[in-house]
Protein backbone atom coordinates (compact mmCIF):
# COMPACT_ATOMS: atom_id res chain seq x y z
CA UNK A 1 0.00 0.00 0.00
CA UNK A 2 3.07 2.29 1.11
CA UNK A 3 4.57 1.51 -2.47
CA UNK A 4 1.52 2.94 -3.98
CA UNK A 5 0.98 5.88 -2.47
CA UNK A 6 4.51 7.14 -2.97
CA UNK A 7 4.82 5.34 -6.16
CA UNK A 8 8.43 3.63 -5.60
CA UNK A 9 9.56 0.67 -4.23
CA UNK A 10 9.07 -0.03 -0.87
CA UNK A 11 9.64 -2.91 1.61
CA UNK A 12 9.37 -3.03 5.17
CA UNK A 13 11.04 -5.94 7.27
CA UNK A 14 10.46 -5.58 10.79
CA UNK A 15 8.56 -6.05 13.77
CA UNK A 16 7.45 -4.00 16.96
CA UNK A 17 5.53 -3.96 20.18
CA UNK A 18 6.07 -1.79 23.26
CA UNK A 19 7.59 -2.04 26.97
CA UNK A 20 4.81 -0.33 28.75
CA UNK A 21 6.05 0.97 32.28
CA UNK A 22 9.51 -0.56 31.57
CA UNK A 23 12.78 -0.11 29.84
CA UNK A 24 13.38 -0.16 26.63
CA UNK A 25 16.01 -2.91 25.90
CA UNK A 26 14.79 -6.00 24.34
CA UNK A 27 14.85 -8.91 27.14
CA UNK A 28 16.71 -12.21 26.00
CA UNK A 29 13.48 -13.45 24.37
CA UNK A 30 13.10 -10.22 22.26
CA UNK A 31 16.94 -10.84 21.07
CA UNK A 32 15.90 -14.15 20.35
CA UNK A 33 13.18 -13.60 18.49
CA UNK A 34 14.50 -10.92 16.59
CA UNK A 35 17.47 -13.58 15.53
CA UNK A 36 14.78 -15.62 14.34
CA UNK A 37 13.52 -13.47 12.00
CA UNK A 38 16.72 -12.20 10.84
CA UNK A 39 17.13 -16.31 9.29
CA UNK A 40 14.14 -15.82 7.12
CA UNK A 41 15.88 -12.33 6.09
CA UNK A 42 18.98 -10.72 7.18
CA UNK A 43 17.50 -6.87 7.14
CA UNK A 44 14.94 -7.31 9.61
CA UNK A 45 14.58 -5.19 12.58
CA UNK A 46 13.10 -4.69 15.52
CA UNK A 47 11.50 -2.11 17.29
CA UNK A 48 10.76 -1.31 21.04
CA UNK A 49 8.60 1.43 22.54
CA UNK A 50 8.62 2.31 25.87
CA UNK A 51 5.99 4.39 27.26
CA UNK A 52 3.96 5.38 29.92
CA UNK A 53 7.00 6.14 31.86
CA UNK A 54 6.35 9.11 34.52
CA UNK A 55 8.64 10.66 36.43
CA UNK A 56 7.36 11.00 39.31
CA UNK A 57 8.97 14.61 40.61
CA UNK A 58 7.79 16.22 37.01
CA UNK A 59 4.95 14.70 36.43
CA UNK A 60 6.13 13.81 33.13
CA UNK A 61 5.99 11.45 30.79
CA UNK A 62 9.32 9.68 28.88
CA UNK A 63 8.97 8.09 25.41
CA UNK A 64 11.42 5.89 23.89
CA UNK A 65 12.59 3.80 21.30
CA UNK A 66 14.93 1.34 20.13
CA UNK A 67 15.89 -0.25 16.64
CA UNK A 68 17.96 -3.35 16.56
CA UNK A 69 18.71 -6.67 15.19
CA UNK A 70 20.72 -9.60 17.10
CA UNK A 71 23.97 -11.46 16.65
CA UNK A 72 25.23 -14.80 17.34
CA UNK A 73 28.12 -13.98 19.83
CA UNK A 74 28.51 -17.85 20.34
CA UNK A 75 32.23 -19.63 18.82
CA UNK A 76 30.76 -22.82 16.01
CA UNK A 77 29.77 -25.50 17.32
CA UNK A 78 28.32 -23.85 20.78
CA UNK A 79 25.06 -23.02 21.18
CA UNK A 80 23.50 -19.85 20.34
CA UNK A 81 24.02 -16.57 22.74
CA UNK A 82 22.67 -14.02 21.06
CA UNK A 83 22.88 -9.99 21.88
CA UNK A 84 21.59 -7.10 20.59
CA UNK A 85 23.01 -4.72 18.33
CA UNK A 86 21.38 -1.20 17.94
CA UNK A 87 20.41 0.29 14.67
CA UNK A 88 20.52 3.56 14.05
CA UNK A 89 17.46 5.11 13.84
CA UNK A 90 16.48 8.36 12.41
CA UNK A 91 13.23 10.54 12.80
CA UNK A 92 12.35 12.73 10.31
CA UNK A 93 10.42 15.95 12.13
CA UNK A 94 7.03 16.35 10.38
CA UNK A 95 4.91 19.63 10.27
CA UNK A 96 1.63 17.08 9.91
CA UNK A 97 0.07 13.26 9.93
CA UNK A 98 0.67 11.93 6.64
CA UNK A 99 -2.43 10.32 5.10
CA UNK A 100 -1.09 6.51 5.78
CA UNK A 101 -0.87 7.36 9.26
CA UNK A 102 -4.25 9.43 9.50
CA UNK A 103 -5.94 6.63 8.00
CA UNK A 104 -4.67 4.20 10.58
CA UNK A 105 -5.69 6.66 13.38
CA UNK A 106 -8.76 6.96 12.19
CA UNK A 107 -9.28 2.98 11.57
CA UNK A 108 -7.79 2.01 14.91
CA UNK A 109 -10.89 2.88 17.08
CA UNK A 110 -13.37 0.87 14.50
CA UNK A 111 -10.81 -2.01 15.05
CA UNK A 112 -11.06 -2.02 18.56
CA UNK A 113 -15.39 -1.74 18.56
CA UNK A 114 -15.56 -4.54 15.64
CA UNK A 115 -13.05 -6.68 17.87
CA UNK A 116 -15.92 -6.14 20.82
CA UNK A 117 -18.31 -6.75 19.10
CA UNK A 118 -17.01 -10.00 18.01
CA UNK A 119 -16.46 -11.01 21.76
CA UNK A 120 -19.75 -9.82 22.48
CA UNK A 121 -21.53 -12.18 19.97
CA UNK A 122 -19.14 -15.07 21.13
CA UNK A 123 -20.41 -14.81 24.91
CA UNK A 124 -24.20 -14.14 23.66
CA UNK A 125 -24.47 -16.94 21.36
CA UNK A 126 -25.71 -19.88 23.69
CA UNK A 127 -29.30 -19.82 23.69
CA UNK A 128 -29.48 -21.09 26.86
CA UNK A 129 -27.95 -18.01 29.05
CA UNK A 130 -30.03 -17.16 31.50
CA UNK A 131 -30.98 -13.03 31.84
CA UNK A 132 -28.48 -11.80 34.69
CA UNK A 133 -25.86 -13.36 32.23
CA UNK A 134 -27.31 -11.60 29.29
CA UNK A 135 -27.37 -8.80 31.15
CA UNK A 136 -23.96 -9.08 32.72
CA UNK A 137 -22.63 -9.53 29.05
CA UNK A 138 -24.38 -6.57 27.62
CA UNK A 139 -23.00 -4.35 30.40
CA UNK A 140 -19.62 -5.22 29.74
CA UNK A 141 -19.97 -5.02 26.19
CA UNK A 142 -21.19 -1.41 26.09
CA UNK A 143 -18.77 -0.69 29.37
CA UNK A 144 -15.96 -1.39 26.52
CA UNK A 145 -17.60 0.63 23.81
CA UNK A 146 -17.62 3.21 26.20
CA UNK A 147 -13.80 2.97 27.08
CA UNK A 148 -12.95 3.06 23.71
CA UNK A 149 -14.53 6.32 23.13
CA UNK A 150 -13.32 7.52 26.18
CA UNK A 151 -9.19 6.86 25.31
CA UNK A 152 -9.57 7.16 21.52
CA UNK A 153 -12.89 8.55 19.76
CA UNK A 154 -12.45 11.78 22.35
CA UNK A 155 -8.35 12.65 22.29
CA UNK A 156 -8.52 11.79 18.43
CA UNK A 157 -11.69 14.35 17.69
CA UNK A 158 -9.49 16.70 20.16
CA UNK A 159 -6.37 16.10 17.99
CA UNK A 160 -8.31 16.28 14.50
CA UNK A 161 -9.80 19.48 16.02
CA UNK A 162 -6.96 21.36 16.81
CA UNK A 163 -4.89 20.15 13.31
CA UNK A 164 -7.60 21.59 11.83
CA UNK A 165 -7.60 25.36 13.66
CA UNK A 166 -4.48 25.39 12.82
CA UNK A 167 -4.54 24.24 9.27
CA UNK A 168 -7.02 27.02 8.93
CA UNK A 169 -4.79 29.79 10.75
CA UNK A 170 -2.21 28.98 8.44
CA UNK A 171 -4.14 29.14 5.03
CA UNK A 172 -5.43 32.39 6.46
CA UNK A 173 -1.87 33.45 6.61
CA UNK A 174 -1.02 32.06 3.82
CA UNK A 175 -4.02 33.86 1.74
CA UNK A 176 -2.97 37.65 3.62
CA UNK A 177 0.35 36.86 2.32
CA UNK A 178 -0.84 36.11 -1.29
CA UNK A 179 -2.88 38.94 -0.95
CA UNK A 180 0.34 40.86 0.08
CA UNK A 181 2.36 39.87 -2.86
CA UNK A 182 -0.21 40.63 -5.00
CA UNK A 183 -0.50 44.41 -4.40
CA UNK A 184 3.09 44.58 -4.37
CA UNK A 185 3.22 42.88 -8.01
CA UNK A 186 -0.16 44.98 -8.74
CA UNK A 187 1.95 48.57 -7.67
CA UNK A 188 4.57 47.35 -9.94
Amino acid sequence: RLAQQYNRPLRVLGWYHSHPHITVWPSHVDVRTQAMYQMMDEGFIGLIFSVFNEDKSTKSYRHQLTCFQSINQAMDGYPPQYARVEVPLHIVPSSGLGKACLESLIELPKILCQEEEEEYKKATADPELDLITKLQNSSVFTKSLCHIMEVMHGPLIQSLESRLEQNNAKIAELEKRQAEIQKLIDRN
